[in-house]
């Protein structure tokens, strides 16, 4: 078995379900605190940003259409919310559960795989990020910002969301030594993401040459399918951004479950 590429197919079953409801388990001991922590910093964006600067930017043209600044800014950032809800869990959180705690180790006593275990620990960072996002939304709607029957549709988004960062964030909690390496990670990779995926701006105010390269971002297109529901419109190019969004989610899954598998061969 030590044989095998570290870049096989997948072997999964239903066994990761029990690694998922462990999880759970545990996080619901300090869900409240988890939960506070998770909204505090989008809600401070949200107030700052869409309260502050939008009492002097007023409106903004979205597709042809004039729409409230904090509207633009609450459709962005709420992909936003989902992006580092799963980040911050499959790194800092899968981390301790693999290295720190050996907790994996663990699980791996009873029959469950290591396939099962990432694919647990992939799921239970996008739950617990639609969690936090569902926090976020009531928010949103308590303030008006937008009562669109279409955000029904935004859940299962933002659960592709969270999948697909949690998928790529799980990368580099393979390769990590220490909780520091993943400080590269959020400041090389998610915060100049955030700015260049249409969350605080108009992706057509960027110059061409970066339009390009922000068209193909995972946020980007994630954005592109939210925003229009806040809107209570429908989006354009759904299959287009959904297949990006897929395609992130698949191709770092395979890359995190190898990189994993080469970790615990050592």
């Amino acid at each position: 078995m030590t044989n095998e590429s570290v870049w096989r197919a997948p072997r999964l079953s239903l066994r990761f379900w029990p690694v998922f409801l462990r999880n759970l388990l545990v996080w619901r001991k300090l869900a409240i605190p988890s939960l506070v922590g998770n909204i505090a910093e989008p809600l401070m964006w949200l107030v700052a940003f869409g309260y502050g600067m939008g009492a002097l930017v007023g409106q903004i043209t979205v597709d042809g259409a004039q729409v409230p600044y904090i509207l633009f800014l609450a459709s962005g950032s709420i992909c936003m919310s989902a992006m580092q809800a799963a980040s911050f869990e499959a790194l800092y959180s899968a981390f301790s559960r693999m290295h720190v705690q050996k907790t994996w180790d663990g699980i791996m006593n009873a029959p469950v795989g290591l396939d099962d275990i990432v694919m647990a620990e992939m799921l239970w960072a996008a739950f617990k990020s639609l969690f936090t996002v569902t926090a976020i939304l009531g928010v949103m709607l308590a303030l008006g910002i937008s009562h669109s029957p279409k955000l029904l549709l935004a859940w299962p988004i933002l659960l592709g969301v969270g999948i697909t960062f949690s998928c790529m964030a799980l990368v580099f909690n393979a390769l990590a030594k220490g909780y520091d390496f993943f400080t590269y990670y959020f400041t090389l990779f998610l915060t100049p993401m955030m700015f260049l995926s249409g969350i605080f701006f108009p992706l057509d105010q960027l110059p061409v040459a970066v339009r390009v390269v922000a068209d193909w971002l995972p946020l980007s297109n994630a954005v592109a399918l939210v925003r229009p529901l806040f809107m209570d419109q429908w989006p354009t190019h759904v299959l287009r951004h959904a297949l990006v969004l897929v395609a992130y989610a698949t191709v770092a899954f395979w890359v995190a479950l190898a990189l994993t598998r080469k970790r615990f061969r050592r």
